[in-house]
């Protein structure tokens, strides 16, 4: 079993929408939610135009890295025990690691209506 930390960079088994397999895929440890659960962002290898998504590159890990140039998306948040989780492919630096949280706050923000809205954060 992983015992992730913020910024861990893990790798999660995500089941075929048909349920006949698997895939390993990775996804940036966020927050722990409790009970062994993680909220996680996906990581993909492409940014699919998502203009929240964060490039994460060789520059990003304090630790470890993955095989190509990737990109933590925001809108794409899933919270998941670590009973998936089957390893860590590395720690993102701590500027790394707020530049992910800053975007999913951002993208949190901008939903909520005009008058809710706070600069302070």
């Amino acid at each position: 079993m992983v015992a992730p930390a913020a910024g861990s960079v893990v790798l999660v088994r995500f089941p075929f929408t048909d349920l006949t397999g698997q895939k390993l895929r990775p996804a940036i440890a966020l927050a722990y939610a409790g009970r062994d659960d993680w909220v996680l962002c996906q990581v993909t290898s492409a940014s699919y135009g998502d203009p929240r998504a964060v490039e994460i590159g060789e520059g990003a890990f304090a630790s470890g890295s993955l095989s190509r140039l990737s990109f933590a998306r925001p809108g794409k948040l899933f919270t998941a025990n670590t009973g998936i989780l089957v390893r860590e492919a590395g720690m993102l630096t701590a500027d790394a690691l707020a530049t992910v949280v800053r975007a999913v706050i951002a993208l949190l923000m901008d939903s909520l209506p005009d008058a809710d809205r706070r600069s302070d954060g």
